[in-house]
Protein backbone atom coordinates (compact mmCIF):
# COMPACT_ATOMS: atom_id res chain seq x y z
CA UNK A 1 0.00 0.00 0.00
CA UNK A 2 1.41 3.07 -0.83
CA UNK A 3 2.00 5.79 1.35
CA UNK A 4 0.57 9.48 1.54
CA UNK A 5 2.64 11.82 -0.14
CA UNK A 6 3.29 15.63 1.21
CA UNK A 7 2.40 18.10 -1.17
CA UNK A 8 6.19 19.50 -0.35
CA UNK A 9 8.07 16.81 -0.34
CA UNK A 10 10.62 16.35 -3.55
CA UNK A 11 9.87 14.11 -6.39
CA UNK A 12 12.42 11.49 -6.39
CA UNK A 13 15.73 11.86 -8.34
CA UNK A 14 15.77 8.51 -9.80
CA UNK A 15 12.24 9.85 -11.55
CA UNK A 16 13.22 11.07 -15.57
CA UNK A 17 12.51 14.62 -16.49
CA UNK A 18 11.19 15.17 -19.39
CA UNK A 19 13.91 16.95 -21.91
CA UNK A 20 13.61 20.52 -22.02
CA UNK A 21 12.95 21.51 -25.83
CA UNK A 22 16.56 22.42 -28.01
CA UNK A 23 14.79 25.28 -29.55
CA UNK A 24 12.30 25.91 -32.42
CA UNK A 25 12.95 25.32 -35.79
CA UNK A 26 14.53 28.91 -37.11
CA UNK A 27 17.22 27.96 -33.98
CA UNK A 28 17.57 24.44 -34.80
CA UNK A 29 18.33 24.84 -38.55
CA UNK A 30 21.41 25.25 -39.52
CA UNK A 31 23.11 29.23 -39.15
CA UNK A 32 25.86 28.53 -41.34
CA UNK A 33 29.01 31.59 -41.58
CA UNK A 34 26.79 34.01 -42.39
CA UNK A 35 29.19 36.79 -41.21
CA UNK A 36 32.31 35.25 -43.51
CA UNK A 37 29.55 35.43 -46.27
CA UNK A 38 28.03 38.84 -45.69
CA UNK A 39 31.93 40.04 -46.23
CA UNK A 40 32.20 38.05 -49.53
CA UNK A 41 29.07 39.23 -50.79
CA UNK A 42 30.09 42.88 -49.48
CA UNK A 43 32.87 42.39 -51.68
CA UNK A 44 31.04 40.99 -54.69
CA UNK A 45 29.29 44.27 -53.94
CA UNK A 46 32.26 46.39 -54.09
CA UNK A 47 33.45 44.80 -57.78
CA UNK A 48 30.33 45.05 -59.64
CA UNK A 49 30.15 48.92 -58.43
CA UNK A 50 33.56 49.23 -59.53
CA UNK A 51 31.98 47.05 -62.75
CA UNK A 52 29.35 49.94 -63.42
CA UNK A 53 32.02 53.13 -62.89
CA UNK A 54 34.61 51.18 -65.36
CA UNK A 55 31.90 50.62 -67.61
CA UNK A 56 30.26 53.92 -67.74
CA UNK A 57 33.84 55.66 -68.45
CA UNK A 58 34.32 53.06 -71.11
CA UNK A 59 31.35 54.04 -72.65
CA UNK A 60 31.79 57.88 -72.22
CA UNK A 61 35.54 57.49 -73.34
CA UNK A 62 34.07 55.53 -76.93
CA UNK A 63 35.92 52.27 -75.70
CA UNK A 64 33.46 49.96 -75.91
CA UNK A 65 34.28 48.58 -79.43
CA UNK A 66 38.05 48.59 -79.43
CA UNK A 67 38.39 44.98 -78.48
CA UNK A 68 36.50 43.10 -81.67
CA UNK A 69 36.43 39.41 -80.30
CA UNK A 70 34.82 37.76 -77.06
CA UNK A 71 37.54 35.19 -75.79
CA UNK A 72 36.19 34.85 -72.24
CA UNK A 73 39.72 33.19 -71.06
CA UNK A 74 42.38 33.95 -73.52
CA UNK A 75 41.14 37.44 -73.64
CA UNK A 76 42.04 37.54 -69.93
CA UNK A 77 45.76 38.31 -71.06
CA UNK A 78 46.54 41.87 -73.34
CA UNK A 79 48.63 42.07 -76.41
CA UNK A 80 51.99 41.77 -75.04
CA UNK A 81 54.29 42.67 -77.76
CA UNK A 82 54.30 45.53 -80.92
CA UNK A 83 53.08 42.95 -83.32
CA UNK A 84 50.45 42.24 -81.27
CA UNK A 85 48.99 45.70 -80.48
CA UNK A 86 49.49 45.93 -84.20
CA UNK A 87 47.28 43.33 -85.42
CA UNK A 88 44.52 44.33 -82.38
CA UNK A 89 44.93 47.76 -83.72
CA UNK A 90 44.24 46.85 -87.70
CA UNK A 91 40.97 44.97 -86.67
CA UNK A 92 40.03 48.04 -84.74
CA UNK A 93 40.70 49.86 -88.28
CA UNK A 94 37.85 47.76 -89.84
CA UNK A 95 34.95 49.13 -88.06
CA UNK A 96 33.19 52.10 -89.21
CA UNK A 97 33.72 53.98 -85.97
CA UNK A 98 37.37 53.87 -86.84
CA UNK A 99 36.48 54.78 -90.73
CA UNK A 100 33.49 57.53 -89.75
CA UNK A 101 34.82 58.56 -86.34
CA UNK A 102 38.03 58.38 -85.47
CA UNK A 103 39.62 57.88 -89.12
CA UNK A 104 43.66 59.12 -87.99
CA UNK A 105 44.23 58.05 -84.41
CA UNK A 106 47.65 56.44 -83.37
CA UNK A 107 48.60 53.20 -81.99
CA UNK A 108 49.08 55.35 -78.54
CA UNK A 109 45.42 56.87 -78.51
CA UNK A 110 43.93 53.25 -79.42
CA UNK A 111 45.80 51.59 -76.81
CA UNK A 112 43.87 54.26 -74.23
CA UNK A 113 40.46 53.19 -75.48
CA UNK A 114 41.85 49.43 -75.79
CA UNK A 115 42.83 49.24 -71.61
CA UNK A 116 39.20 50.61 -70.67
CA UNK A 117 37.35 47.62 -72.86
CA UNK A 118 39.92 45.69 -71.39
CA UNK A 119 39.99 46.69 -67.85
CA UNK A 120 36.02 46.29 -67.98
CA UNK A 121 35.89 42.99 -69.31
CA UNK A 122 38.80 42.03 -66.48
CA UNK A 123 36.85 43.31 -63.90
CA UNK A 124 33.98 41.04 -64.68
CA UNK A 125 36.84 37.77 -64.91
CA UNK A 126 38.07 38.93 -61.42
CA UNK A 127 34.25 39.10 -60.06
CA UNK A 128 32.88 36.13 -61.42
CA UNK A 129 36.40 34.26 -60.36
CA UNK A 130 35.51 35.84 -56.81
CA UNK A 131 31.81 34.14 -56.60
CA UNK A 132 33.00 31.09 -57.88
CA UNK A 133 35.81 30.67 -55.50
CA UNK A 134 33.80 31.90 -52.64
CA UNK A 135 30.49 29.83 -53.41
CA UNK A 136 32.37 26.64 -53.89
CA UNK A 137 34.36 26.87 -50.56
CA UNK A 138 31.23 27.66 -48.87
CA UNK A 139 29.75 24.77 -50.46
CA UNK A 140 32.46 22.26 -49.60
CA UNK A 141 33.14 23.70 -46.37
CA UNK A 142 28.99 23.14 -45.76
CA UNK A 143 29.00 26.49 -44.17
CA UNK A 144 26.00 27.94 -46.24
CA UNK A 145 22.70 28.58 -43.96
CA UNK A 146 19.80 26.34 -44.60
CA UNK A 147 17.32 27.37 -47.49
CA UNK A 148 20.53 29.94 -48.77
CA UNK A 149 22.33 27.83 -51.26
CA UNK A 150 19.79 29.16 -54.25
CA UNK A 151 20.08 32.59 -53.50
CA UNK A 152 24.04 32.41 -53.29
CA UNK A 153 23.92 30.85 -56.65
CA UNK A 154 21.68 33.44 -57.83
CA UNK A 155 24.31 36.42 -58.61
CA UNK A 156 27.00 33.77 -60.56
CA UNK A 157 23.94 32.52 -62.80
CA UNK A 158 22.92 36.18 -63.89
CA UNK A 159 26.80 37.22 -64.00
CA UNK A 160 27.44 34.31 -66.40
CA UNK A 161 24.56 36.13 -68.31
CA UNK A 162 25.41 39.23 -68.09
CA UNK A 163 29.07 38.37 -69.64
CA UNK A 164 26.72 37.52 -72.83
CA UNK A 165 24.50 40.49 -72.80
CA UNK A 166 28.01 42.43 -72.58
CA UNK A 167 29.24 40.45 -76.17
CA UNK A 168 25.55 40.80 -77.66
CA UNK A 169 26.05 44.61 -76.93
CA UNK A 170 29.48 44.93 -78.18
CA UNK A 171 28.78 42.75 -81.20
CA UNK A 172 25.50 45.41 -82.54
CA UNK A 173 28.58 48.00 -82.49
CA UNK A 174 30.51 45.57 -85.05
CA UNK A 175 27.86 44.79 -87.72
CA UNK A 176 28.54 48.13 -89.20
CA UNK A 177 24.37 49.44 -89.00
CA UNK A 178 25.63 51.62 -86.13
CA UNK A 179 28.78 53.61 -84.82
CA UNK A 180 28.51 52.52 -81.26
CA UNK A 181 26.61 49.79 -79.76
CA UNK A 182 22.85 49.72 -79.92
CA UNK A 183 21.86 51.60 -76.86
CA UNK A 184 18.56 49.52 -75.86
CA UNK A 185 21.30 46.59 -75.62
CA UNK A 186 23.46 48.93 -72.92
CA UNK A 187 20.19 49.75 -71.29
CA UNK A 188 20.20 46.25 -70.86
CA UNK A 189 23.64 45.26 -69.86
CA UNK A 190 23.87 48.36 -67.31
CA UNK A 191 20.12 47.22 -66.04
CA UNK A 192 21.09 43.68 -65.51
CA UNK A 193 24.34 45.03 -63.55
CA UNK A 194 21.89 46.50 -61.43
CA UNK A 195 19.79 43.94 -60.74
CA UNK A 196 23.14 41.76 -59.53
CA UNK A 197 23.90 44.63 -57.18
CA UNK A 198 20.03 45.09 -55.68
CA UNK A 199 20.28 41.26 -55.16
CA UNK A 200 23.67 41.22 -53.43
CA UNK A 201 23.11 44.70 -51.44
CA UNK A 202 19.81 42.71 -50.14
CA UNK A 203 21.31 39.47 -49.05
CA UNK A 204 24.08 41.35 -47.03
CA UNK A 205 21.14 43.35 -45.24
CA UNK A 206 19.30 39.80 -44.32
CA UNK A 207 23.04 38.11 -43.10
CA UNK A 208 23.07 41.30 -40.87
CA UNK A 209 20.33 39.48 -38.97
CA UNK A 210 19.59 36.62 -37.27
CA UNK A 211 16.72 34.45 -39.18
CA UNK A 212 14.72 34.47 -35.33
CA UNK A 213 15.63 38.56 -35.37
CA UNK A 214 14.46 38.60 -38.89
CA UNK A 215 11.23 36.80 -38.34
CA UNK A 216 10.38 39.06 -35.17
CA UNK A 217 11.08 42.76 -37.28
CA UNK A 218 9.07 40.87 -39.60
CA UNK A 219 5.81 41.25 -37.49
CA UNK A 220 5.94 44.77 -37.08
CA UNK A 221 6.42 45.67 -41.18
CA UNK A 222 5.41 48.76 -42.16
CA UNK A 223 3.32 48.09 -45.11
CA UNK A 224 2.70 51.32 -46.58
CA UNK A 225 6.25 52.29 -46.22
CA UNK A 226 7.18 49.30 -47.62
CA UNK A 227 4.85 49.75 -50.69
CA UNK A 228 6.09 53.18 -50.98
CA UNK A 229 9.68 52.24 -51.24
CA UNK A 230 8.93 49.61 -53.78
CA UNK A 231 7.59 51.67 -55.84
CA UNK A 232 10.22 54.46 -55.56
CA UNK A 233 12.78 50.82 -56.40
CA UNK A 234 10.79 50.53 -59.50
CA UNK A 235 11.03 54.05 -60.85
CA UNK A 236 14.20 54.50 -60.17
CA UNK A 237 15.18 51.29 -61.95
CA UNK A 238 13.38 52.46 -64.96
CA UNK A 239 15.09 55.55 -64.85
CA UNK A 240 18.92 54.27 -64.56
CA UNK A 241 17.55 52.18 -67.68
CA UNK A 242 16.75 55.92 -69.40
CA UNK A 243 20.08 57.41 -68.06
CA UNK A 244 21.56 53.76 -70.32
CA UNK A 245 19.83 55.10 -73.43
CA UNK A 246 20.90 58.98 -72.47
CA UNK A 247 24.13 58.06 -72.74
CA UNK A 248 24.27 55.40 -75.57
CA UNK A 249 23.27 58.32 -77.86
CA UNK A 250 25.16 60.72 -76.24
CA UNK A 251 21.69 63.05 -75.89
CA UNK A 252 23.30 64.44 -72.40
CA UNK A 253 25.49 66.63 -75.12
CA UNK A 254 22.67 67.78 -76.75
CA UNK A 255 19.53 70.42 -75.60
CA UNK A 256 22.17 71.82 -72.95
CA UNK A 257 19.58 74.10 -71.18
CA UNK A 258 17.48 74.20 -68.29
CA UNK A 259 14.62 74.10 -67.34
CA UNK A 260 13.38 73.87 -70.68
CA UNK A 261 14.99 72.13 -73.74
CA UNK A 262 15.85 74.38 -76.89
CA UNK A 263 13.64 77.25 -75.32
CA UNK A 264 10.72 75.15 -75.16
CA UNK A 265 9.31 72.98 -72.42
CA UNK A 266 8.77 70.04 -75.19
CA UNK A 267 12.31 69.06 -77.47
CA UNK A 268 11.49 70.31 -81.14
CA UNK A 269 11.95 67.09 -83.44
CA UNK A 270 11.13 64.46 -80.87
CA UNK A 271 9.45 62.08 -83.41
CA UNK A 272 11.67 62.81 -86.61
CA UNK A 273 12.57 59.12 -86.64
CA UNK A 274 10.78 56.48 -88.35
CA UNK A 275 9.36 53.85 -87.40
CA UNK A 276 7.87 56.43 -84.33
CA UNK A 277 9.28 53.91 -81.61
CA UNK A 278 12.70 54.19 -82.71
CA UNK A 279 12.47 57.75 -81.14
CA UNK A 280 12.18 56.83 -77.91
CA UNK A 281 15.40 55.02 -77.73
CA UNK A 282 17.05 56.68 -80.80
CA UNK A 283 16.01 60.35 -80.21
CA UNK A 284 18.15 62.37 -78.28
CA UNK A 285 15.75 65.24 -77.25
CA UNK A 286 12.94 62.69 -76.29
CA UNK A 287 15.25 60.49 -74.68
CA UNK A 288 16.70 63.14 -72.54
CA UNK A 289 13.09 64.33 -72.40
CA UNK A 290 11.93 61.43 -70.75
CA UNK A 291 14.80 61.06 -68.26
CA UNK A 292 14.13 64.50 -66.92
CA UNK A 293 10.58 64.14 -66.47
CA UNK A 294 11.63 61.06 -64.53
CA UNK A 295 13.77 62.53 -62.45
CA UNK A 296 11.23 65.11 -61.79
CA UNK A 297 8.64 62.20 -60.71
CA UNK A 298 11.03 60.31 -58.45
CA UNK A 299 11.69 63.69 -56.07
CA UNK A 300 8.23 64.29 -56.18
CA UNK A 301 7.34 60.84 -55.04
CA UNK A 302 10.59 61.20 -52.98
CA UNK A 303 9.45 64.06 -51.09
CA UNK A 304 5.40 62.51 -50.66
CA UNK A 305 6.85 59.12 -49.29
CA UNK A 306 9.19 60.94 -46.81
CA UNK A 307 6.41 63.51 -45.62
CA UNK A 308 4.51 59.70 -45.11
CA UNK A 309 8.07 57.99 -43.35
CA UNK A 310 8.04 61.08 -40.90
CA UNK A 311 5.05 59.60 -39.11
CA UNK A 312 6.77 55.95 -38.56
CA UNK A 313 7.78 55.17 -34.81
CA UNK A 314 10.94 53.64 -35.84
CA UNK A 315 13.48 56.65 -36.08
CA UNK A 316 15.85 54.18 -38.10
CA UNK A 317 13.19 54.05 -40.56
CA UNK A 318 12.36 57.64 -40.70
CA UNK A 319 16.04 58.04 -41.07
CA UNK A 320 16.39 55.75 -44.20
CA UNK A 321 13.26 57.56 -46.03
CA UNK A 322 14.99 61.00 -45.17
CA UNK A 323 18.58 59.68 -46.55
CA UNK A 324 16.90 59.22 -49.91
CA UNK A 325 14.79 62.29 -50.32
CA UNK A 326 18.77 63.88 -50.04
CA UNK A 327 19.86 61.42 -52.88
CA UNK A 328 17.11 62.34 -54.73
CA UNK A 329 17.91 66.57 -54.40
CA UNK A 330 21.85 66.14 -54.90
CA UNK A 331 21.30 63.58 -58.22
CA UNK A 332 18.72 66.46 -59.92
CA UNK A 333 21.31 69.00 -58.98
CA UNK A 334 23.91 66.56 -60.50
CA UNK A 335 22.00 65.92 -63.59
CA UNK A 336 21.08 69.40 -64.39
CA UNK A 337 25.00 70.63 -63.72
CA UNK A 338 25.57 67.72 -65.99
CA UNK A 339 23.74 69.07 -68.88
CA UNK A 340 24.66 72.75 -68.88
CA UNK A 341 28.26 71.95 -68.79
CA UNK A 342 27.60 69.12 -71.67
CA UNK A 343 28.41 65.71 -69.51
CA UNK A 344 31.79 66.41 -69.03
CA UNK A 345 33.74 63.15 -68.48
CA UNK A 346 34.09 63.74 -64.44
CA UNK A 347 29.79 65.18 -63.93
CA UNK A 348 28.36 62.09 -65.95
CA UNK A 349 30.69 59.77 -63.79
CA UNK A 350 29.77 61.01 -60.65
CA UNK A 351 26.05 61.55 -61.77
CA UNK A 352 26.16 57.44 -62.22
CA UNK A 353 27.67 57.05 -58.86
CA UNK A 354 24.72 59.05 -57.83
CA UNK A 355 22.59 56.21 -59.17
CA UNK A 356 24.03 54.01 -57.45
CA UNK A 357 24.27 55.40 -54.09
CA UNK A 358 20.45 56.44 -54.37
CA UNK A 359 19.32 52.76 -55.65
CA UNK A 360 21.10 51.39 -52.65
CA UNK A 361 19.51 54.12 -50.19
CA UNK A 362 15.99 53.05 -51.90
CA UNK A 363 17.38 49.87 -51.25
CA UNK A 364 17.95 49.94 -47.53
CA UNK A 365 14.91 52.03 -46.82
CA UNK A 366 12.95 48.91 -48.24
CA UNK A 367 14.73 46.63 -45.57
CA UNK A 368 14.25 48.76 -43.56
CA UNK A 369 10.05 49.35 -43.85
CA UNK A 370 10.27 45.16 -44.06
CA UNK A 371 12.11 44.50 -40.94
CA UNK A 372 12.03 46.85 -38.89
CA UNK A 373 15.18 47.95 -36.46
CA UNK A 374 14.47 47.25 -32.55
CA UNK A 375 14.41 50.28 -30.35
CA UNK A 376 14.16 51.78 -27.20
CA UNK A 377 10.71 52.98 -25.83
CA UNK A 378 12.85 56.90 -25.64
CA UNK A 379 13.76 56.48 -29.32
CA UNK A 380 10.06 56.46 -30.27
CA UNK A 381 8.90 59.79 -31.37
Amino acid sequence: MSRKRSIFEEVDEGTKRAAAPAGGVIDGARKGARRAIRIWLSALGVLVVLIIVVGGLTRLTDSGLSITEWQPISGALPPMSAEAWEAEFEKYRQLPEYQLQNEGMTLAEFRTIYWWEWGHRQLGRVTGLVWAVGFLFFIAARRIPAGWTGRLLLPGVLGGVQGAIGWWMVSSGLSGDVLDVASYRLALHLGLAFVILGIIAWQVMLLGRSEAGLLQARRMREAPLLSAATGLMHLAFLQILLGALVAGIDAGRTFNDWPGMAGQFFPPAAFDLEPAWRNFMENAGLVQFMHRIAGYLLLALGIAFWLRARRSGNRATRGAFAAVLAMLVLQLLLGIVTVLYVAPLELAILHQLGAVLLFFLILRARFLASYPLDQSVRDVG
